[in-house]
């Protein structure tokens, strides 16, 4: 059975970061998917798909639930590792709901852990309007983007504490203790490095 890792953080806490160098690090049975870059993805091949999804990416809005479900769990599916990291997702209570509907029903794939990283409203802006990553990193669409993350995070919180997966970590520290703080809990979660999962 595959182990499947979720981390969420705010626009600019460092999340797809974080996973990218925990993955590299243990590249023998861990493998990162940021649902950001799958979505830039589609958008890169300029399909049909790729330019509904731009419609909506550009104004800071949530891609609708039904594509980006349909890609996080192509990308599940097809991982060639047993530990899977995916962040950015999920981003509602509805696309939170999706996934556990969807894990609930199949036996390949369980959710282990859902790391949150913790940065304050101030810090997210200075990073993301100190970046350049397109024209979507301007002022508004920014607090449009924190504003999309903060409304449904209580309920998200409350759900995966509930199944006693949440897990809290500050992303105002140096990258090195932050993932190293985010790679000890996902190894003790997982039996060991060559990828043996607990079930």
């Amino acid at each position: 059975m595959k182990a499947l890792f979720l981390i969420i953080g705010a626009p600019g806490s460092g999340k797809t970061t974080d996973a990218q160098l925990i993955a590299e690090r243990n590249s023998d049975c861990m493998v990162h998917y940021s649902t950001g870059d799958l979505l830039r993805a589609e958008i890169a091949k300029q399909s049909e798909r790729g330019q509904l999804i731009a419609s909506f990416t550009s104004k800071g809005e949530l891609v609708p639930l039904e594509i980006v479900i349909d890609t996080i769990i192509t990308a599940i599916k097809n991982a060639p590792k047993e530990v899977i990291i995916i962040d950015g997702y999920p981003r509602s209570v509805e696309q939170m709901n999706a996934l556990d509907r969807v894990l609930k029903a199949q036996e390949e794939v369980k959710l282990k852990g859902v790391v949150e990283v913790h940065v304050s409203e101030v810090v997210a802006r200075e990073r993301v309007l100190g970046r350049s990553r397109g024209d979507d990193d301007n002022i508004e669409v920014f607090n449009n983007r924190m504003q999309v993350y903060l409304k449904p995070l209580e309920s998200i919180v409350e759900f995966y504490k509930a199944l006693e997966v949440h897990q809290q970590i500050n992303g105002e520290r140096s990258i090195e203790a932050i993932v190293a703080d985010i790679e000890a809990y996902i190894k003790t979660h997982i039996k060991d490095k060559n990828g043996l999962v607990k079930n």
